[in-house]
């Protein structure tokens, strides 16, 4: 059980005595991992026996910091979600404090999903790799993410990534942007957002991805085309709902293969992680890399 004790605002460490009490109860034998950073739980991971299954507890990011550990390594890895958006787990059905449900899957047979490998060349002349497993964000989005420390700490899940959307809409700036699915120009030209996604949904129920399917060897892109403010914020109500891709502003590609390329230097989130700016991004699938144990 790796456990985030800072996911969801602390929700995480919070909620440890009452699941500690149903792992007790069930007689599931466990490990607890936590420690003050990601790379200390991960280091502690990485040097457990190879068949050792993981339990994430906590959000997206939590899940992001164990894949290292997990990705073409056939270690088995559970989500148990208690972080802000739980993405990812939402894609799976799976609930926050639903640990009834998440602990009974754990029968389940292991499945594969795909994962993503992402290059970011950063404005500053760094290149970083990271592997993801929902997806990653640029521009508009990647502000909103930022823009949520300033959120009221009352305004809790979705409703804070929906307060800071709204307070980031009035410094929309887009900037140009070339976009290769599979090395065919999918977009160029003006833009607000483009995302890169594995999973479905991001910002705790944003469908910005509807098609993607984690078991299908394919990455899916989605760019927003020249667009003002009014337009952007037309445009987000339908992917609440997932229904944007038939929009003419919303361009879309699955792919295996995916290359961005700003005019300068843009904002980006990976797995829900606030990155440092970057100019460049290649990402590529990896097709059945992690195995699920609660899919």
């Amino acid at each position: 059980m790796v456990l985030n004790p800072n996911a969801g605002g602390g929700l995480a460490a919070r909620e440890w005595p009452r699941l500690r009490a149903e792992l007790d109860r069930r007689g599931l034998r466990h490990t607890l991992i936590q420690e003050e950073n990601a790379a200390l739980a991960l280091a502690r991971v990485q040097a457990l026996p190879a068949g050792t299954a993981l339990m994430a507890v906590g959000g997206d990011g939590t899940v992001g910091a164990l894949l290292p550990a997990v990705v073409d390594t056939g270690r088995p890895l559970a989500i148990l979600p208690l972080g802000t958006g739980n993405d990812f787990a939402g894609l799976l059905g799976l609930k926050p404090g639903a640990f009834g449900e998440a602990l009974d899957r754990l029968a389940f047979t292991p499945r594969a999903v795909d994962a993503l490998t992402v290059r970011a060349y950063h404005a500053d002349g760094r290149v970083t790799e990271r592997t993801l497993l929902n997806g990653l964000g640029m521009g508009f989005d990647a502000d909103v993410t930022a823009n949520m420390d300033g959120v009221p700490p009352r305004v809790r899940g979705f409703a804070r990534y929906a307060w800071s959307a709204v307070a980031t809409l009035k410094d929309l700036a887009l900037a140009d942007v070339t976009v290769h699915a599979d090395g065919v120009t999918l977009y160029a030209g003006p833009s607000p957002i483009v995302a890169v996604m594995n999973g479905t949904r991001y910002g705790g129920g944003f469908l910005i991805s509807p098609q993607s399917d984690v078991r299908d060897g394919l990455l899916n892109v989605v760019v927003g085309g020249p667009m003002t403010r009014l337009q952007l914020s037309g445009l987000l109500a339908r992917v609440l709902r997932g229904t944007h891709l038939g929009h003419p502003l919303a361009h879309h590609a699955a792919a295996r293969q995916v290359s961005v390329r700003w005019s300068r230097p843009i904002r980006a989130h990976l797995d829900g992680d606030l990155n440092a700016p970057v100019t460049r991004l290649e990402a590529e699938v990896r097709p059945g890399a992690v195995r699920l144990l609660n899919a």
